[in-house]
């Protein structure tokens, strides 16, 4: 009988390239929130695959980048401390569309990432790859910047691949027992995901500035019998942000918090009141206070 493995893969790599994607296809579950916005995914967010011989630990990380902020500072820390704390690093490029080169952003990535772990290499999105021979000068330099346990082509929001990426994480993982429930998918409150749902919809419903300069805090979280009541607070930046987000006569704001309210109630399974205010709150992705304050740490 095989060895019963258990451990943590960090999904690491530059924004946009699909690991959020990748987190809720191996799941099964649309845990993670996805927009073609960077630095969607601001947190270290676990989801756990539980499998017959085994118990992977994801962390979907935020995408690492060149920052701007205090903001931008704290979410590239949060994805190298999870790569440095994994078992096994999962790095995560996209197929280019263009010349198959490697991207830049990649080069310094797998100098400077989990270098000390196993590194299974997801190429995504080859759905937009036709001749998939065009592939092979992008794998042949990738792998002169590391030795890659496995390397795997994927399309992730297909779900094509993805079992493969867990068979080859699970090859690699220390030998251990389980440490979560059957039932356990992730380590995060229903409070955070409120607030992510309530984030989603803002990205996928604005432009430029706006999504980088949006936090949302739930003030209040609460259950009573068949219903969850939550209210939470949009911060912004400036005053144009926050007419934006209400939009004429307040309609963007409740379309915006129709649409989380029935991403909520699919994850609670119970009917939700949920009530929206939009605040100022200048320059709060370079105060440390208020990053501290709205959950992002120093």
């Amino acid at each position: 009988m095989s060895p019963h493995r258990s451990g943590a893969a960090a999904i690491v790599g530059r924004p946009n390239v699909g690991k959020s994607t990748l987190l809720n296809a191996a799941l099964g579950e649309p845990l993670a929130i996805v927009s073609p916005v960077p630095q969607t995914t601001r947190d270290r967010i676990l989801g756990i695959v539980h499998r017959p011989n085994a118990e992977i630990a994801l962390l979907d990380t935020p995408g690492i980048h060149k920052p701007h902020s205090r903001l931008g500072r704290s979410l590239n820390r949060t994805a190298r401390l999870a790569a440095d704390e994994a078992d096994v690093v999962v790095f995560v490029t996209s197929a280019p569309v263009g010349a198959p080169r490697v991207h830049p952003g990649d080069r310094t990535l797998l100098v400077d990432i989990g270098k000390d772990v196993p590194t299974i290499l997801v190429v995504n999105q080859i759905d937009r790859v036709k001749d998939k021979s065009r592939l092979l000068p992008l794998l042949e330099e990738l792998g002169k910047l590391r030795d890659f346990a496995a390397v795997v082509p994927i399309s992730a929001l297909r779900g094509d691949g993805v079992s493969r990426v867990l068979d080859e994480i699970e090859k690699v993982l220390p030998e251990g027992p389980a440490r979560f429930e059957d039932d356990v998918i992730t380590d995060r409150p229903i409070r955070f995901f409120a607030g992510e749902f309530v984030r989603e919809p803002i990205l996928l419903s604005t432009r430029e500035e706006i999504p980088h300069a949006v936090a949302v805090e739930v003030e209040r979280f609460e259950e009573r019998g068949g219903t969850v009541h939550i209210d939470a607070t949009i911060h912004v930046e400036r005053d144009g942000q926050k007419r934006i987000l209400i939009g004429h006569a307040g309609e963007k704001l409740k379309a915006i918090g129709s649409a989380a309210r029935r991403r909520i109630e699919a994850l609670v399974d119970k009917k939700v009141y949920l009530t929206l205010w939009v605040r100022v709150t200048p320059d709060w992705t370079d105060s440390e206070k208020r990053l501290a304050e709205l959950g992002y740490g120093k």
